[in-house]
């Protein structure tokens, strides 16, 4: 306990370092996901095809490999997205951003196809019908697995662990090296780090949901 005390400077540096990152690729993975979800349910072909593609193929694609792509893969391209919170950003961004789209497409599923007709009849476009009408309540009802999604995220942060950024695992990996007497205590006490993040989003999730239940 201790140690954990002591060392708290560098355990709140990573719990900083994984807050930002999980925030700022969250809030990107939210920008493209909702792009991704508009393309995949597009009336043009080709943007359903590139949309579909995407999905599947980054959706079924670990994450380290993801990683291990911009790490070794994009320098042997002439492509160096550099090591660190860069990388990381990228690779949480365009991996979450699959799992965003999914959630909101199938709350776009859940919206009556009696309200795009009726928007239609009445002269609205695909696109004005999509932001006016469908996203805005498709988007009330995928709040709650949205927040699941960037609870996973926050846990998905960890793998850039191994690659260069100094979040809340590699503080802890290089204090139980530092300090193996204590290993049990900072394991721990890195838990409850994370358990910081993760249970208000889950509260908010529990809590979205019973409205949404609600208004339905």
């Amino acid at each position: 306990m201790t140690t954990f005390i002591e060392e708290f400077g560098a355990i709140w540096g990573g719990f900083l370092a994984t807050l930002s990152l999980t925030a700022l690729s969250g809030v990107l993975s939210l920008a493209i996901g909702t792009l991704l979800a508009t393309m995949r349910v597009s009336p043009v072909g080709p943007l359903r095809t590139v949309g579909t593609a995407y999905v599947e193929i980054v959706r079924n694609t670990p994450l380290t490999l993801i990683f291990f792509g911009f790490v070794f893969v994009l320098p042997t391209l002439g492509i160096v997205p550099g090591l660190g919170f860069q990388t990381a950003l990228l690779a949480l961004t365009l991996y979450t951003s699959a799992f965003v789209c999914e959630a909101l497409r199938s709350g776009v599923n859940s919206v009556g196809i009696g309200q795009a007709e009726a928007a239609r009849s009445i002269g609205l476009t695909f696109g004005q019908t999509l932001s006016q009408v469908v996203l805005p309540q498709a988007w009330r009802t995928a709040i709650p697995p949205l927040i699941s999604v960037l609870i996973a995220l926050t846990k998905n942060t960890s793998v850039a662990a191994g690659f260069a950024y100094m979040e809340l695992v590699a503080v802890q990996r290089t204090l139980m090296t530092k300090h193996p007497q204590d290993g049990l205590f900072i394991f721990f006490g890195i838990a409850v780090m994370y358990l910081a993040i993760t249970i208000p989003l889950g509260i908010l999730a529990s809590r979205v949901e019973k409205k949404v239940a609600f208004a339905r």
